[in-house]
């Protein structure tokens, strides 16, 4: 991997009046292990000064959030923000996350694309007999107005594609503050997008950059009206009964074929494992076919091996690295629960040691031998999935649980029956890649069903 040549650097705390070094801090290496930045950790009453600061503010106008999110996006993508210009910031993340440089770029296009849709995207969300405004001529004859549920909105956020940090921007667009607790692995995106923000606008006490440790993570949830919080299953468990959290769990994105002509889609298949890396919840985790799946689970290895090792930084690259103790967990962490599975791609081991402590992370493919398998459940941060046979007895069932669904099926019954089942949160029918995504198309939902509420308003 070719190294900047920079200092360490500081990544503050960016508080309701501006940076803030804390004592505590914490080293962000790159895969390496060479120290790339210097994180400050906020204590305790730091954040609770912090979120009733942001209760206190006041909000800037629609009109002003709009433009405003525009600019930030702009700026984002192609300026320098804090003195790094938009290429030295995509190396920097590529370089700590292992991230190919080209999917971190598309992902700072994707920033700046949500940034200036932000408030439009939320307009898909809005019931259609809703107003903005008590104002509107129309509740003069009584209308439902659409309002927030709170004032403050905290984040979570991951650290494993720059790209979640896509969705809180409406949040901020229907007039939110918004807390920002980043991942410690990559740091670097909200730090950015956030100055970047309030460079184009936003005050201080509009969008904050909280880094935090453990016990003091939930005291940013606390002080917030409304939260969304990123993690596994463990995140599940522990807020899936909070009304006022939105957990953002493990995608577990599936495919299924139900004609035993496979041929003509091999070629989304292996488009919905490996883009964007495998790093994403809506990369395909397992694939069920009607008939004998091992003809497309062993064509689809064929041509998952084809994909080269390359340093992160290579612009050809497409695999995921991590510092090579952090691939060698997982790693192992694949091979103790491959049970019976028939490993068809990666037995001999799935780390490419590039040398200076990183590994590349190549495709995985298993083969599993009936549809309810515990195995395809089993959702990793890089091209690993599980194939698996189908027919139309095993039904809906081994489909839960499941972000994004592409079923390619003329069986318009089953589809019905896709549609209605609350654990599959998107269908895509035919050749689409669960990895496709639009504005105005949910992901988990509308962000902004979660946000808001209707009130009943009628004036004389």
């Amino acid at each position: 991997m070719t190294a900047l040549s920079i200092e360490p650097g500081r990544l503050d705390a960016l508080g309701p009046t501006g940076p803030y070094r804390t004592r505590s801090r914490s080293t962000v290496p790159d895969l390496a292990g060479n120290p790339v930045a210097e994180l400050s950790l906020v204590p305790r009453l730091y954040v609770q000064r912090t979120m009733a600061a942001l209760h206190r503010a006041r909000t800037l106008p629609p009109g002003e959030r709009d433009e405003a999110l525009a600019r930030a996006g702009r700026l984002f993508a192609t300026g320098p923000v804090n003195g790094l210009s938009a290429e030295h910031y995509q190396r920097m993340v590529s370089r700590v996350s292992g991230m190919p440089i080209s999917v971190v770029r598309a992902a700072t296009d994707a920033i700046a694309r949500s940034a200036a849709e932000a408030y439009g995207s939320t307009r898909w969300a809005r019931p259609y007999g809703a107003v903005d405004d008590w104002r509107d001529p129309a509740t003069r004859e009584g209308r439902a107005l659409w309002v927030r549920r709170g004032d403050v909105f905290a984040v979570h956020a991951a650290g494993n594609h720059p790209a979640v940090h896509t969705l809180w921007l409406e949040a901020l667009a229907l007039g939110y503050r918004v807390a920002v607790r980043p991942s410690r692995r990559e740091p670097f995106t909200p730090h950015r997008l956030i100055t970047a923000l309030r460079e184009a606008g936003f005050a201080d006490d509009q969008v904050v950059f909280l880094p935090a440790d453990h016990a003091v993570a939930d005291d940013i949830i606390r002080g917030a009206d409304l939260a969304m919080v990123y993690g596994g299953e463990d995140v599940t468990r522990k807020y899936g009964r909070h009304a006022d959290v939105l957990p953002q769990g493990p995608g577990r994105s599936k495919i299924l074929i139900t004609g035993e002509d496979w041929a003509p889609h091999l070629d989304v298949v292996v488009d919905s494992v490996s883009a964007q890396g495998g790093t994403a919840c809506v990369n395909t985790t397992a694939v069920f076919a009607a008939g004998d799946p091992r003809p497309l689970a062993e064509a689809v290895a064929e041509r998952l091996s084809a994909i080269p090792s390359l340093p992160p930084a290579d612009d050809d690259a497409v695999l995921p690295a991590r510092s090579l103790a952090d691939a060698r967990a997982v790693e192992k962490y694949l091979f103790d629960r491959v049970g019976d599975a028939e490993i068809l791609l990666g037995g001999d081991g799935i780390v490419d040691d590039l040398g200076d402590g990183i590994g590349v992370l190549r495709p995985a493919v298993m083969l599993v031998d009936r549809a309810d398998a515990s195995q395809t459940g089993i959702e990793l941060s890089f091209p690993c999935v599980w194939v698996a046979p189908w027919s139309p007895g095993d039904g809906v069932e081994p489909l839960k649980d499941t972000l994004v669904l592409t079923a390619i099926t003329r069986d318009g019954e089953l589809i019905d029956r896709l549609m209605a089942e609350p654990t599959i949160s998107n269908v895509y029918i035919g050749d689409q890649p669960t990895h496709w995504m639009a504005p105005w198309v949910p992901h988990d939902g509308y962000l902004a069903e979660f946000l808001m509420r209707t009130k009943g308003v009628i004036r004389a």
